[in-house]
């Protein structure tokens, strides 16, 4: 006996929703046992039936689960910093600046659900994008516990944490190659992209830093900003005779 027509549509609904939550798990590197947790973190209140069925909640929770990680991760990594300058890393860490700009690296846009209204806009507001970076948090923590989230916080803020502490606290190795080869050569560094590798939502790139003629040793990063910063600081670290902290080999 055929099946009546709304229920094919169900099935079919179900079947695109169903290779859309595994999309994302392999963009997030995380696959739900209880794929309504997924849900719930994907769901913007304009696309929710009711505002407890959106991320809303998620998202308190998220932001306490990532605000705590963060703390340990910079409490253990820093043992010589001081409380102020460990709360300026974190304010820049945990920020929803840093938070959106993770999602859509990621390309978490894609999976959002949102109103219709706001589906047929060009982009999907900062804000929303930062919202669902804290809500997969906490799904993530509900799901696999806290060992799950802490190695999904630590993979996409761990990079993040490095570039705040070298802009936070002076270690901002561009600026002090820059004032090196002003003051010695006269010059500006130039930054040469040599590779990159990895799917567009998750690309690495390969540059190295140049004063003059001379080419230093490359660095690896995730995004071209931490690249730059890592290349400089290989750049210092050859200047004065020492090895590399981000080998490219």
């Amino acid at each position: 006996m055929t099946e009546p027509a709304h229920e094919n549509l169900t099935t079919r609904l179900n079947e695109q929703q169903s290779q859309r939550f595994e999309r994302c798990e392999r963009r997030i590197g995380y696959a739900f046992r209880d794929k309504s947790l997924l849900l719930e973190a994907l769901t913007h209140a304009s696309g929710a039936d009711h505002r407890l069925a959106s991320n809303e909640r998620l998202e308190f929770l998220g932001d306490a689960i990532l605000g705590a990680v963060v703390c340990e991760l910079l409490f253990q990594q820093y043992p010589d910093y001081q409380e102020g300058d460990l709360t300026k890393i974190k304010s820049v860490v945990v920020s929803r600046q840093t938070c959106a700009k993770i999602s859509e690296a990621i390309g978490l846009q894609e999976f959002l659900i949102v109103g219709k209204g706001m589906a047929a806009g060009q982009s999907i507001p900062p804000s929303l994008l930062a919202d669902v970076f804290e809500s997969l948090v906490a799904a993530i923590y509900l799901d696999g516990g806290n060992e799950a989230s802490q190695r999904f916080i630590e993979e996409y803020i761990g990079p993040e944490i490095e570039l705040a502490a070298a802009g936070e606290l002076g270690g901002n190795y561009k600026s002090l190659l820059q004032q090196f080869a002003q003051r010695e050569f006269s010059r500006t560094p130039t930054y040469e992209l040599l590779d990159e590798k990895g799917p567009d939502h998750r690309k690495c790139f390969k540059i190295a830093a140049q004063v003059g003629r001379t080419q230093y040793q490359p660095a690896w990063g995730r995004n071209k900003k931490e690249a730059e910063q890592r290349a400089a600081c290989n750049a210092l670290a050859e200047i004065n005779d020492e090895p590399a902290q981000f080998p490219s080999d």
